[in-house]
């Protein structure tokens, strides 16, 4: 009973370990699903928004309709972050309150660019002040992303916090994009803030591949070898070396290709790490494979046999109960009325005949079935002894007057004492006649 009593304790345990493993995995999914990917579209669209409004600002003959068209994707991006007028998606899956909070302040923040861009549109705004009002918006998008991966509590895992320092230098990258947008002369402060960004994304990138997937580590590592990103590397060293002079206007010579090449390598990366991410968190898959759920699954399987056979020995039981039951009953309401009708009737009965012995038993229900035999064959001997002990006596009965015969001969009255009853009627006769 105890070794019973252990394997069902540790079956529910790994059972409790599975299905909690699986809800961690179906929450992964959800927050990635819900938060993150919508997040991150948004963010991309900020991005590309963030360009066109410094180019606008910086050169004069920049068309207006370019901005408009990519505010409008920007909105539909954010929009689908929004429920209603005054909750968020966070606010429906049960999420942290960190979260909820962060993903609150990155929407309302996206959804306050109207004034800048009625400033934008009517050139009002600096490129520095815009630069620096959507950078504001995309760090409150990716504080939103820290919520997500870090803490103990991490909504997508600690695995993720890579995943979100790779996303963070594709943003420096496409800040370094934005600054060399500008046609005109770099000042001290688009220098100083160039130079940041440059730095950071060299140190960020590098620090964030080495903790890559293998798989996306191998292709950024092709990517860092290629001809694409040496001429990023060198035109962002030859805007550094230019500095404030006349020959920083614009960007440098080969960056719009290399910049396009390489920030579209780097967001592929990051999207097939998300998607293996993905894969990896699939909650049936990973619940299914793990020792846990095999436990399970082979706890699961045992339980149906057992089911299964009990279900066998059950109507196996049934159905000797049911003969068992159908024996008695014919017994007590067949053979023995029968059998006593016979013995009535005179008719000689044999006990092993009519009570014949079973094979023998081996369990306790054919221990009953034997015990009922018993009983029956018993009922039976006795019936056939009292029939038995009941004609000896009535044939003793009518013999006896015959035989008890007077062996005087006077012609007197016989003084003779008779035994039995026919003594007893025929002295109350002579009494009555000596009275008389």
């Amino acid at each position: 009973m105890v070794p019973v009593v252990s394997l069902l304790a540790l079956w529910a345990f790994a059972t409790v370990n599975t299905a909690q493993d699986i809800a961690r995995l179906s929450r992964v999914q959800q927050a990635d699903a819900e938060i993150h990917t919508p997040v991150a579209a948004a963010v991309t669209e900020l991005q590309a928004e963030r360009r066109a409004a410094v180019r606008l600002l910086a050169d004069p003959a920049a068309d207006p309709g370019a901005l408009d068209q990519q505010a409008r994707r920007t909105d539909t991006a954010v929009q689908r972050l929004r429920m209603g007028d005054r909750h968020t998606v966070a606010d429906a899956g049960d999420y942290s309150s960190d979260v909820v909070v962060r993903l609150g302040a990155f929407v309302a923040a996206a959804e306050a660019l109207g004034s800048a861009r009625k400033d934008i549109a009517e050139r009002r705004a600096t490129p520095e002040a815009v630069y620096a009002i959507y950078n504001r918006v995309v760090d409150s998008a990716f504080a939103v992303g820290g919520a997500l991966t870090g803490g103990e509590k991490a909504e997508l895992g600690p695995d993720a916090r890579v995943l979100l320092e790779f996303a963070r230098a594709g943003e420096l990258l496409s800040r370094e994009d934005a600054l060399l947008a500008a046609p005109g002369p770099r000042s001290a402060e688009t220098l100083r803030q160039l130079t940041g960004n440059i730095e950071s994304r060299r140190a960020l990138t590098d620090s964030a591949a080495r903790d890559l997937p293998a798989a996306q580590q191998a292709a950024w590592q092709s990517v860092a070898k290629s001809a694409a990103y040496a001429d990023l590397t060198g035109a962002e060293d030859r805007a550094l070396a230019s500095g404030t002079s006349k020959e920083s206007r614009g960007a440098p010579a080969g960056w719009e290709a290399a910049h396009t090449g390489i920030a579209a390598s780097m967001q592929e990366i990051e999207a097939a790490a998300h998607a293996a991410a993905a894969d990896r968190a699939d909650p049936v898959r990973e619940g299914a494979l793990s020792p846990a759920g095999a436990a399970v699954l082979l706890g699961l399987a045992a339980v149906a046999a057992s089911l299964v056979i009990s279900v066998r020995i059950g109507r196996a039981l049934v159905v000797e109960l049911v003969s068992l039951r159908n024996t008695a009953l014919e017994i007590a309401h067949r053979k023995l009325p029968h059998a006593m009708e016979r013995l009535r009737a005179g008719e000689d009965i044999d006990v092993t005949a009519e009570t014949p012995p079973g094979p023998p038993a081996d369990d306790e229900i054919t221990q009953v079935g034997e015990a009922l035999g018993t009983v029956h064959r018993a009922a039976l001997s006795a019936a056939v002894e009292r029939a038995e002990l009941a004609s000896g006596v009535s044939g003793s009965s009518s013999t006896s007057p015959a035989a008890a015969r007077c062996s005087c001969t006077s012609s007197s009255p016989c003084s003779t004492r008779w035994s039995g009853a026919p003594t007893t009627r025929t002295s109350s006769a002579t009494s009555s006649a000596s009275t008389t």
